[in-house]
């Protein structure tokens, strides 16, 4: 005997849309259009702005770097009555955002692989290439407006010190040491982001970031040996020409070699890399 089950009247009116059914056992799919693009690369960039700036180590990093620029400002502001040329309060600008930017771009990289969130990263947008080249187009954001940012600040440093100290205006800077601040603090961040991705992991990229360079800055100087091959491969040798006025053609290729070797390599390595390695 079969059990008929009769529903109220009204009973169906009051209803929802009855869902698919299911095929194979499997859920039913979802109902709408399906997308027919893929993630769009400003998305991906801003997401990755984000994880470079957005997170407490990032804000924190940010914090000191403000931090220092307002401790090295400061003093020359005091010292000697301010009595300093408008290079100084540039090099007080540009030097910390040099050395500890950097950092945030290794942290960009290397949090997705000690948080495990490079899973979900490269499930959301499988293409990988595309995923780095954003960390790297977003590293290149931060660069310019850190030194767009610290040209403002040397600018408003050094005019203060006139107005309020009573300091001789020195507005004496050549145009090559606009083009060594904002180098060497773009630079270093590409080199940041490198090492972050070949390494992939916070200690040993910070430490190589900062060790590397400056062990073979130690030895090109020290040792005679490689005191030659030091003129050609030393990043920090060979970018003083920008800071002090015009390169020659040696200069420029040196300049080139040793860009070549600390920013390039580390960065076409790590990005090809990046696209290979398991992600757990």
């Amino acid at each position: 005997m079969t059990a008929t089950t009769v529903s109220p009247p009204g009973a169906s009116r009051r209803a929802g849309p009855t869902p698919s059914p299911a095929h194979d056992g499997l859920p039913a799919p979802l109902p709408g259009p399906r997308p027919t693009s893929g993630i769009p690369f400003a998305r991906l960039v801003r997401v990755e702005l984000r994880k470079m700036l957005d997170t407490r180590a990032g804000r924190w990093l940010l914090i000191g770097i403000g931090v220092v620029i307002a401790g090295a400002l400061t003093i020359l502001f005091v010292q000697d009555g301010g009595e300093h040329p408008f290079g100084d309060y540039l090099q007080a600008t540009t030097m910390p955002m040099a050395v500890l930017l950097p950092v945030v771009g290794i942290l960009a990289i290397t949090s997705e692989w000690s948080q495990r969130t490079a899973l979900v990263t490269f499930t959301l947008e499988a293409r990988r290439v595309r995923v780095a080249s954003a960390k790297v187009v977003a590293a290149l954001l931060v660069g310019v407006c850190a030194v767009a940012t610290s040209f403002v600040l040397a600018t408003a440093a050094h005019a203060a010190a006139i107005a309020f100290r009573g300091a001789t205006g020195d507005w004496t800077t050549p145009g090559t040491a606009f083009l060594g601040a904002g180098g060497y603090v773009l630079l270093g961040l590409l080199q940041g982001v490198g090492f972050g991705m070949l390494l992939r992991n916070t200690p040993a990229a910070v430490v190589a970031y900062f060790v590397l360079p400056t062990a073979w800055s130690v030895v090109g100087s020290l040792v005679s040996q490689v005191r030659t091959a030091a003129e050609w491969l030393d990043l920090n040798r060979t970018m003083e020409p920008l800071f002090t006025g015009s390169l020659t053609g040696e200069e420029w290729a040196r300049l080139g070699t040793s860009v070549s070797l600390w920013v390039l390599l580390p960065l076409a390595a790590g990005m090809w890399w990046i696209t290979r390695a398991e992600v757990k």
